[in-house]
């Protein structure tokens, strides 16, 4: 396991459907080590902190694997190393084996699983497509998010370890699942209101996603 790019970029204006608007989520590969921070990395800043950024979401990553399936359903459009906005672009992690909670060193750093992706209307900025945002949910590649435990260095090429594992063992993919409404397992659901990890905002959502499907079955 290790990191194939670490992408950074600073808040810009673009132009999208007759409006401006100011996001963050450009993101370029750079060389060398970088310095990673408990808010985010050297070079990168989110633009709209009420919903980006922050200790539990100080750093996305996204696995260089899907961007295969990204080729095939976007034919002819350029996707470097973050072009889903990722800080990193990892090799050998997965949203159905990464479990919330999980600690990985990567570098001289140490970051914990926090949460799924859930895409805002930016990312159809980015791609210039009104469908982008559905087909990123359809798609169930979420990537995910990290806080940082300790700070440090990383860069391009660095190795990752997993250093321990949540005990409740909820990966990325229940929590997106469980979003979407694609499962209702009260286990699961018990199970992740157990993980220190995953934000409170999730959890409410999730036990009220939870309570109404039982509702609208009874």
């Amino acid at each position: 396991m290790r990191i194939v790019s670490v992408n950074v970029g600073l808040p810009r204006e673009v132009v999208w459907q007759g409006m401006t608007v100011n996001t963050g989520i450009f993101k370029e590969p750079v060389d060398g080590p970088v310095t990673i921070t408990k808010l985010n990395l050297a070079g990168d800043q989110q633009a709209d902190l009420s919903i980006h950024g922050g200790f539990e979401k100080a750093v996305y990553a996204y696995p260089a694997e899907h961007y295969d399936y990204w080729r095939r359903e976007l034919p002819g459009m350029p996707l470097p190393w973050g072009q889903l906005g990722e800080n990193l672009t990892t090799e050998g992690l997965a949203e159905d084996t990464l479990c919330i909670g999980d600690r990985l060193r990567i570098g001289t750093a140490l970051l914990m699983v926090t949460q799924p992706r859930m895409p805002c209307y930016k990312l159809n900025v980015k791609f210039r497509r009104d469908d982008m945002i559905k087909r990123f949910l359809k798609s169930r590649r979420s990537g995910f998010y990290f806080s940082v435990i300790e700070p440090g260095q990383l860069g391009a090429g660095s190795e990752i370890e997993i250093s321990s594992r949540d005990p409740q063992r909820i990966n990325v993919a229940d929590i997106f699942r469980l979003y979407l409404g694609d499962i209702a397992d009260p286990g699961i659901v018990e199970r992740a209101m157990n993980v220190p990890a995953l934000p409170d905002g999730w959890k409410d959502y999730i036990a009220t996603k939870a309570q109404a499907h039982v509702s609208k079955r009874n």
